[in-house]
């Protein structure tokens, strides 16, 4: 399944608007929100090929995100890789939740544009 569309959940300005311009430059339809209940919202109401999810959101946490949107018995977005992205230190079982759910789990400090376009490449 080959990626297009994108939806960025991401409260940082300056990561967030970096990933569009460099996701964008790269051909990709890009979408951002700030807060996780637009985030939770957008995801339900459109289909992304990926979702780039950050774990510390204003309203609602990534964790929380990734629990409604594949937590329950079934998964609302089946075709829809999840990359979930964070500079947050989180316990081992925490996280390991999140990687069960997750296509990817990648700490931001690690994450160069270019090493996030690689990534996204891989999932497609």
């Amino acid at each position: 399944m080959a990626i297009h569309t994108i939806l960025c959940i991401e409260d940082d300005r300056f990561i967030g608007e970096m990933y569009v311009r460099s996701l964008k430059k790269a051909g990709y339809d890009i979408d951002w929100v700030v807060g996780g209940n637009d985030g939770l919202i957008a995801a339900r109401n459109k289909k992304y090929d990926l979702i780039l999810l950050d774990v510390m959101l204003p309203e609602r946490r990534g964790n929380e995100i990734l629990d409604a949107l594949r937590g329950g018995s079934e998964d609302l977005i089946p075709e829809t890789r999840v990359v979930v992205m964070t500079n947050f230190e989180q316990d081992d079982e925490s996280r390991m939740a999140m990687e069960h759910r997750a296509d990817a789990y990648l700490i931001k400090a690690e994450i160069t544009p270019r090493k996030l376009l690689s990534v996204i490449e891989q999932l497609g």
